[in-house]
């Protein structure tokens, strides 16, 4: 007969509880310490905005009733705000062929080139951190004043941000069938044609139409530096101390925003996305 002998594992010591109250309590105090360094830099003053409540009384009698006068400020900022969605529309859209490249070579599901895929990666940062404002600030100088320096600099923003949700969407996919297909010899391209990319579709049109919201928004922003649209009306009535007319203006951006928000959540909707 067999005796079975039981051993009894050690139990792994709790961390102990002074320890964990006085980490935490460093913790605290570092963020306590870090939220008032950052608001002396700032220079946030809460009776300094309590004084300055003469000025905001002031603005707000110039701006209210907001202007509707038709031919002047009405149909304008109508034509303006077309063009706003226009150059949100088109940077968008002329980034994907530039967003889908990028976003294969920087994942690894579907590049395997340790060169190739951390040089794509860098590229998708440098686009990323460059603000679309810096951009058009350098467009409006190459190609003067307008929308078009707008859709430029859309595009290029717009490429290394959806890049980078794009080639994190392929990432996180189920790699079971990449396995399988490269087991028998398929290619990096054949795998991103015929598994990836059909693959995460779903998402690429979500977050699409979510960088569309992003990007309409953006060029009303653009249009403040000389691109065109809504922006460099809103800019050109603050010059003038129109402040009527810029309420006019904020109103029907906010009508731009509520619709392109709508419209893009209906089709996230009946997509499934």
């Amino acid at each position: 007969m067999t005796t079975l002998t039981v051993r009894r594992l050690a139990v792994p010591p709790r961390p102990r509880r002074r320890l964990v109250v006085l980490a935490t309590a460093a913790v605290v105090v570092g963020l306590i310490l870090l939220h008032a360094w950052a608001v002396e830099e700032t220079d946030v003053s809460v009776s300094a905005l309590v004084g300055g409540w003469e000025g905001i009384v002031r603005f707000l009698e110039s701006a209210v009733p907001p202007d509707f006068t038709w031919s002047t400020v009405v149909r304008p900022g109508i034509e303006a705000c077309l063009v706003t969605l226009a150059i949100g529309l088109v940077g968008t859209t002329f980034s994907i062929p530039f967003s889908v490249a990028l976003a294969v070579l920087g994942a690894r599901t579907t590049n395997r080139n340790a060169v190739v895929y951390q040089a794509s990666r860098g590229v998708m940062s440098f686009l990323r951190a460059v603000p679309d404002i810096v951009f058009a600030l350098i467009f409006v100088t190459a190609v003067g004043l307008g929308p078009f320096a707008g859709v430029l600099a859309i595009i290029l923003h717009n490429t290394g941000v959806m890049a980078k949700l794009w080639s994190e969407a392929m990432e996180e996919m189920d790699e079971g069938p990449i396995d399988a297909l490269r087991v028998s010899g398929a290619s990096s391209s054949q795998v991103a044609v015929h598994v990836v990319l059909p693959t995460v579709v779903p998402q690429f049109v979500g977050l699409l139409l979510y960088r569309l919201d992003v990007n309409v928004r953006s060029s009303l922003v653009l249009g403040l530096v000389g691109a065109g649209g809504i922006g460099f009306l809103i800019n050109q009535s603050i010059s003038l101390f129109r402040f009527d007319e810029m309420m006019t203006y904020i109103l029907m951006v906010l009508v731009l925003v509520v619709a392109v928000d709508l419209l893009s959540g209906a089709v996230r909707t009946r997509l499934g996305a």
